[in-house]
């Protein structure tokens, strides 16, 4: 059974701009009010990182079996340079794959090099680090002494801070997606619908009546192969009137407009992708908060992808649910 085509906002452009300034000063109150305490939060966590960090490599005396056995210390270790650098420089600075770099960020070492070849990678990233750690914020380096407590804390509270604004973003983008999904369980659960547990779904198309879930990824399939496209919420209606596919919504929150018409392209080739494999029964929105401007929203309804606004939620009920 094919579904009716969505109509909720993308069909009526003179309204775009007063949505955008009433989400605009929706995100703005909520970042006001969250980002302090959460950035508060959030340095405390650093400085535990950072001091645990000084602490397992003896003072910043490290050595590549130290890497090997955790990983994820080169993300302090970046920061404990001057200046801090940036995940590409240090690969451009030490000739490393990117992905190399990836892999120790995520807290592991790569499945596909040999040993030897790990051993040579990680030397030439510390001998960078190395040769580029802040000395004068850490004084006690080639004095063969411990440093002093002060001069520790005051280390600690610096490259945590570096470390804090080099995470700022993603904290944010994670506490608006946390946010944005308990509105939408809220409103579904009101609504009477019922949660189930993503490994509880076997099949998108297959989802009972009245449930929803969140973070199914959706095979689709390409030229060459099938891909898992990663989805925020699927909600199978009620009725099946719009048909038999679920609504399938993106959630996507920004603080400014520049990275919001970056990455528009995104959501149109994963419906591009999605129509590919399931036909024109696909339903997918979006759920926007903050920054989105006439030039994004154009992109999107011009890519026939429609959506609601969270300061304006019962738009869902346009959508069947």
């Amino acid at each position: 059974m094919a579904s009716k085509k969505i109509l909720i906002n993308r069909n009526k452009p003179d309204k775009w701009n007063d949505d955008t300034r009433n989400s605009v000063r929706m995100y703005n109150d909520w970042f006001l009010n969250f980002a302090p305490a959460t950035y508060i939060r959030e340095r405390k966590e650093a400085m535990n990182v950072v001091g645990n960090v000084i602490m397992q490599t003896d003072y910043l005396h490290f050595s590549v079996q130290q890497l090997k056995e955790t990983p994820s210390i080169i993300t302090t270790l970046r920061m404990a340079t001057t200046p801090p650098l940036a995940m590409a420089r240090l690969v451009g600075f030490a000739g490393i794959k990117p992905s190399l770099l990836k892999s120790l960020e995520e807290g592991k070492l790569p499945s596909k090099m040999t040993e030897e070849d790990i051993d040579y990678n990680l030397e030439k990233i510390l001998t960078v680090i190395n040769k580029l750690l802040d000395r004068e914020l850490f004084p006690w380096l080639g004095t063969g002494k411990k440093p002093e407590e002060e001069t520790l804390k005051i280390a600690e509270w610096i490259v945590a801070d570096r470390l804090c604004g080099t995470l700022s973003n993603p904290i944010i983008r994670n506490e608006q997606e946390k946010r944005q999904l308990s509105v939408i369980n809220s409103y579904l659960t009101s609504k009477g619908y019922s949660f189930i547990e993503t490994q509880n779904v076997h099949s998108v198309e297959e989802m009972p009546n009245g449930t929803f879930t969140y973070h199914l990824n959706v095979p689709a399939k390409t030229a060459k192969m099938f891909v898992n496209i990663p989805i925020d919420v699927v909600v199978k209606r009620k009725s099946n009137v719009l048909g038999t596919f679920p609504l399938l919504i993106e959630c996507k929150s920004a603080g400014d407009f520049t990275n919001t018409n970056k990455r528009r392209k995104e959501e149109a080739q994963k419906v591009k992708l999605l129509k590919a494999t399931y036909g024109n029964n696909v339903d997918f929105i979006l759920f926007l908060c903050g920054y989105f401007d006439s030039g994004y929203l154009g992109y999107e309804a011009a890519e026939g992808i429609d959506w609601i606004w969270e300061h304006r939620i019962d738009d869902f009920k346009k959508a069947g649910i």
